[in-house]
């Protein structure tokens, strides 16, 4: 396989483009847990189903990220980011509409339909954009737009935009409209550039997946790397899908709960940004996944366990700087392993969210389903911060396989 050339202003311009459906969907998707104590009101959900609802994007992942990968494999980052951009903005605009549980988890799940695509399609499209040694920073810059969706959700949406727009449903409609719009903009740019047409193609015949299925199932720091990624997606959306009621149940009103849920992201963008090239310098990535457990683990506790709310704060940082860290680091090392590569780096990434995504789907259930049966969210942050060290111990099993 060719390897991509060095990298220009142009492929990072490409990636900074394209990077905006992942802020689309982050936003889009943390509207609804940005939202969920006036949701739960309005539609008279249990804590179990608040918790079903904030976790269906994740359990979608579950049965599709395989297929999804194959897809993005074979189709191409340029088309299939535009075809879930446009999926998960019209479901948006139908959550705006929903009354009932089962509409709001039916849209809810076909937002998570558009989201594999944009998972897997960006670390595509950096796999055929960048040499794998320097998949670092590209990779960065979407997690950093993602990351900044999410932020906003929590920041600017449930307290600014939202009332201004005149609520919860105003704003995911017109929130969805705009993904649309983008989503028909990106395609035209993807078509243009002819980006799906670069690269080595992926062999589009039954025998061809099924030979690429065995090929990403079997590699054995690739497995490692699916247990990591479930553990951080357990936490990662356990926390998010419930921090801003946690630190309201701890007392904090909710626009200082959602501004603090947004200094959670902020961190996670430091530990995104600095990690991985602290890591790719030293030469230390599985060192660096360990450290970063612990770093998830010690700040979980120290939500949950601050002697006052304002001290929570610090936890929010230290196990967003944490679980920061382990995000890019999932997403870069699959094409530097030998037999995956750019070619299967849609296959392999979604290898790991197929499996991953259990623990982001259980993440929120628990912490909801433990609420409702012992009255406190102890118990499921307790098994968060397991979780982050899991994620310390497989580190060092990674490294030893290395």
């Amino acid at each position: 396989m060719n390897s991509p050339p060095a990298p220009t202003r142009r492929t990072f311009a490409i990636v900074g483009i394209a990077a905006f459906s992942y802020t689309c969907l982050m936003f889009i998707w943390f509207t609804l847990p940005a939202y969920l104590s006036p949701i739960i009101d309005e539609l008279g959900l249990s804590s179990t189903e608040a918790g079903i609802v904030v976790g269906a994007v994740p359990l979608t992942y579950i049965p599709l990220a395989l297929l999804s990968g194959l897809f993005v494999d074979r189709v191409g980052p340029g088309r299939s980011l535009a075809i879930g951009v446009l999926l998960f903005g019209l479901a948006q605009i139908g959550r705006s509409t929903v009354s009932d549980f089962w509409s709001l988890l039916g849209f809810t799940i076909l937002i998570g339909v558009g989201a594999t695509t944009i998972t897997f399609g960006l670390p595509k499209l950096v796999s055929m954009l960048f040499p794998p040694d320097r998949t670092g920073a590209p990779s960065a810059i979407y997690l950093v737009a993602a990351n900044t969706g999410s932020a906003t959700a929590f920041a600017l949406g449930r307290p600014l935009i939202g009332p201004l727009l005149g609520g919860w449903r105003p704003l995911f409609f017109w929130s969805g409209l705009l993904a649309v719009v983008y989503a028909i903009g990106w395609l035209g740019l993807a078509l243009l550039l002819g980006l799906d047409n670069v690269g080595d193609p992926s062999d589009g015949s039954l025998q061809g997946m099924v030979d690429d299925l065995l090929t990403v199932l079997s590699h054995r720091e690739l497995q490692v790397l699916v247990l990591i990624g479930t553990m951080y997606l357990l936490v990662g959306h356990g926390v998010q899908g419930w921090l801003p009621t946690v630190l309201e149940d701890r007392g904090i009103s909710a626009a200082v709960a959602g501004v603090t849920t947004s200094g959670f992201v902020v961190a996670l963008v430091v530990g995104i940004v600095t990690v991985p090239t602290i890591a790719d310098r030293l030469g230390r990535r599985p060192t660096a996944l360990s450290v970063c457990g612990i770093f998830v683990s010690v700040g979980v506790l120290t939500i949950m366990f601050a002697p006052t709310p304002g001290l929570s704060v610090v936890g929010v940082v230290i196990a967003g700087i944490g679980a920061g860290g382990i995000s890019p680091l999932l997403r870069a090392m699959p094409p530097a392993f030998d037999g995956i590569g750019a070619r299967l780096t849609g296959t392999a990434v979604g290898f790991i969210f197929a499996v991953g995504e259990i623990g982001g789907f259980l993440g929120p259930v628990l912490i909801g389903a433990l609420h409702e049966t012992t009255g406190s969210f102890l118990p499921g942050f307790g098994l968060l911060a397991i979780g982050g060290l899991v994620v310390a111990v497989l580190g060092v099993v990674l490294r030893r396989m290395a």
